[in-house]
């Protein structure tokens, strides 16, 4: 059973850093090698989920939504079977208070998502 889970999230103040983590466990008939990408999407109230990060299983390059650029980094370690998906973001800002979800997508064009992770950027 293919399982994503969010942690990293929680309350900071602006300018400063959080780092997200997605731990995504595959199954016997999803292997890693079907799978295409893992990205990270967020969803404000009353507003739609939005692209935040995404990186790729082939070595293309990762690619970032708007809000993101410069200022958030994704990356990913594959270790024990289990491949984690990092998002490091910094010089955080009130807007992007969300919900941060993990999302993987595979080469069928099927999504897995996590449950989400809140974070919230006030002082």
């Amino acid at each position: 059973q293919v399982q994503l889970v969010e942690s990293g999230g929680g309350l900071v103040q602006p300018g400063g850093s959080l780092r997200l983590s997605c731990e995504v466990s595959l199954s016997t008939s999803l292997t890693y090698s079907m799978t295409y990408s893992t990205s990270w999407y967020r969803q404000a109230p009353g507003k739609e989920r939005e692209l935040v990060a995404r990186i790729f299983t082939a070595a293309f390059s990762p690619i970032y939504g708007d809000s993101a650029k410069g200022r958030f980094t994704i990356s990913n370690a594959r270790e024990y079977g289990k491949n984690n998906v990092f998002l490091q973001m910094n010089n955080l800002e009130p807007e992007d208070t969300a919900v941060y979800y993990c999302c993987l997508r595979t080469t069928r064009d099927v999504d897995f998502w996590g449950q989400g992770t809140q974070v919230t950027v006030s002082s």
